[in-house]
């Protein structure tokens, strides 16, 4: 018997579908033939508690930590057992075994863990299914590959999740007990991911709260020439009062000069025209879609998240959707007409678009190079009963078949004017721009470009009919949405200080991953380090005064980037596990002895942040620091 064991029920059943003769239920399980397919449901084995390896870190102790398995052990989740039980009966009845985890790292553990809890020691494939349709599906059954290719990815996510416990369950350790001694009645979780997300909007909001506003200014001409008018703005030289950002601050220079400026003569200087061509926006990962979904129909990212798995398992009207990817296979190419057409059939703004796109058009986006594990979300090709979905489902439905549908309209061309003006010795800019091909702009609702300048030539005599001082503010920054988090978390160089590790990060996946950047954020709202203002997602204090107790290391983006980038580099056979792991612990001895309850009591005391109520929690006080918190529960918590 050949037993395929799934990720997931959904995922078990669309195999079941694909395979010949009749498919015949049972408990836990779905037999075809020779063939049974059973799943998993989600992670059925989870990192042993503390306790599981010695007795006496039932209690939580200072004086214990860091705890360090020497064997590591995993045990079964809580609602697992049953499941468990129909695996274990089966796989003693196989002869082979198909891995039919998702095509990811997490993917590959969630399963690869229960074969080998199992003892299984037969042969083992690996089945890649990314699109749940039958015919996908059937071409993945038909082209298994030996499951020992993907050790490195196995080897990658078990290292990551013993880095998680380890890191995860002594420094939240550590400061729920230093909070403890501080006067704080909870536990103040510690995360790799999490802590560092928390700090990326702790020190936000203190940014806002500390800005103070000062006016800059702005000079402005109206400017006659040849064949038209023109508005061109003053470039003050570097001897004015200017601030880091090149604004004007003393009013008296602009003044003065506009003063000067009615009637004067000048001369175009510099001429820069050229016409531009703009490919269209790539399909999505799961991370471009929640950005994108957030600012258009003001969703948070798990609910965008939430949305597309029912697409994917429920309704089958996409690819798999937590990609990382926004490439799509050379393959799907000339499936593409045939898929497009079946996703608009029932909906007339997607009909309008349909009706626009030019099928014989190749795109960027479809390169085989680019495609990794997974490729891009896509429409599955078939027809959507909007009738059976939400309009939220319906908006985020459009947006993946939008931006699919843009890969077969012509490129957006425009031609683009930067003019430098002399007048009175000083220079004047003007920019403008054109739109002589629309292309893939009008399914795209952009703001609008700058207006056209008038025909210019090179050297032509200008002169000004009329000047005047624009007063503006410099404004605090913008306090950090879904939208904005989840973007800051797929381009965390951006806020590294350190120009090498800057470099280094270009390259890598950014904080969390595709599948659990939403959860990050709900997770920190659930603990009550954050809340929600309407779109913005703001610190509280008892957040603030976390990120202020804690080493800067901890909270700042760099080590869990950089660890990340070690554990690709696991997966790609450039690095060990062990190696990481030592690593790591040595980190871990030297942030332990960082925690210090009199800076904890003061952060407490001191710290700024929107009031909320204290994490909920559970158990009676003299319980609340044993099983209740050192359970899979606890271990879960601490992995993000």
């Amino acid at each position: 018997m050949r037993l395929i064991i799934a990720e997931k029920p959904s995922l078990a059943r669309a195999i079941a579908e694909a395979l010949p003769g009749s498919a015949r239920r049972q408990e836990g399980a779905i037999s075809c033939g020779d063939t049974t397919v059973t799943w998993c449901l989600g992670h059925l084995l989870e990192q042993a508690a503390p306790e599981a390896y010695d007795p006496a870190d039932k209690q939580w102790r200072l004086d214990r930590l860091p705890i360090v398995p020497q064997q590591w052990k995993l045990m079964p989740r809580s609602k697992a057992r049953g499941q468990l039980a129909v695996i274990r009966k089966l796989i003693k009845q196989a002869n082979e075994v198909v891995h039919a985890g998702d095509p990811d790292r997490e993917g590959q553990l969630l399963v690869q863990e229960v074969i080998d809890y199992m003892k299984y020691r037969g042969p083992v494939q690996r089945l890649l299914i990314s699109d749940l349709n039958r015919p996908a599906v059937s071409r993945a059954l038909a082209s298994l590959r030996p499951n020992a290719e993907y050790q490195p990815l196995f080897q990658a996510a078990q290292a990551r999740a013993r880095a998680d416990w380890l890191y995860g369950i002594n420094l939240t350790r550590a400061w729920t007990l230093t909070g403890r001694q501080a006067g704080h009645d909870g536990v103040l979780s510690v995360g790799r991911v999490q802590t560092p997300v928390l700090g990326l909007i702790v020190r936000r909001d203190n940014a806002i709260r500390d800005f103070v506003p000062h006016p800059f200014y702005h000079l402005w001409v109206d400017l006659k020439v040849a064949k038209g008018q023109l508005r061109a703005w003053w470039v003050p030289k570097e001897h004015q009062p200017l601030d880091d950002q090149g604004r004007l601050i003393d009013r008296q220079p602009a003044d003065a000069l506009a003063g000067q400026l009615p009637g004067a003569s000048g001369q175009l200087t510099k001429l820069d025209q050229q016409e531009k061509r703009q490919a269209p926006p790539l399909p999505y990962s799961l991370s471009a879609l929640q950005v994108d979904a957030a600012r258009r129909h003001g969703l948070s990212a798990q609910v965008v998240l939430d949305i597309c798995q029912r697409l994917y398992e429920q309704h089958k009207l996409i690819t798999y959707p937590r990609s990382d990817c926004r490439y799509l296979p050379e393959e799907h190419l000339p499936l593409a007409q045939r898929s497009l057409s079946g996703a608009c059939q029932n909906d007339d703004a997607l009909q309008q678009w349909l009706k626009g796109a030019d099928f014989s058009l190749r795109s960027k986006a479809w390169n085989d190079k680019q495609v990794g594990a997974h490729h891009a979300i896509a429409p599955s090709g078939k027809p959507a009963d909007f009738s059976q979905l939400s309009a939220t489902e319906g908006h985020v439905f459009r947006l993946i078949v939008r931006n699919v549908m843009a890969q077969f309209y012509r490129p957006l061309r425009t031609f683009e004017v930067k003019a430098e003006f002399t007048l009175l010795d000083e220079a004047f800019h003007a920019r403008g721009q054109s739109i002589l091909d629309p292309g893939w702009k009008p399914l795209f609702t952009t703001r609008d470009e700058s207006p056209p300048l008038p025909p210019l030539t090179q050297g032509e005599a200008c002169q000004a009919l009329g000047a005047g001082v624009e007063e503006k503010e410099t404004r605090p920054p913008e306090p950090f949405t879904d939208a904005s988090l989840i973007k800051a978390m797929m381009n965390i160089g951006r806020y590294v200080d350190d120009p090498a590790v800057r470099r280094t990060l270009r390259d890598t996946d950014g904080l969390g991953t595709e599948a659990t950047r939403a959860g990050i954020i709900e997770t920190l709202v659930q603990r009550g380090y954050l809340v929600r203002q309407q779109k913005a997602l703001r610190a509280t204090k008892l957040g603030s005064a976390l990120i202020a107790a804690l080493p800067e290391a901890v909270s700042t983006p760099e080590r869990t980037a950089l660890w990340e980038q070690r554990l690709r580099a696991i997966a790609e056979l450039q690095d060990d596990a062990n190696t990481f792991q030592q690593a790591l612990l040595d980190d871990l001895r030297g942030l332990l002895n960082h925690s210090d309850a009199g800076k904890l009591r003061q952060s407490l005391q001191t710290a700024q942040g929107v009031a909320s109520g204290p994490a909920k929690r559970s158990g009676k006080p003299r319980k609340r620091y044993s099983k209740k918190k050192t359970n899979s529960r606890s271990n879960k918590t601490t992995v993000q």
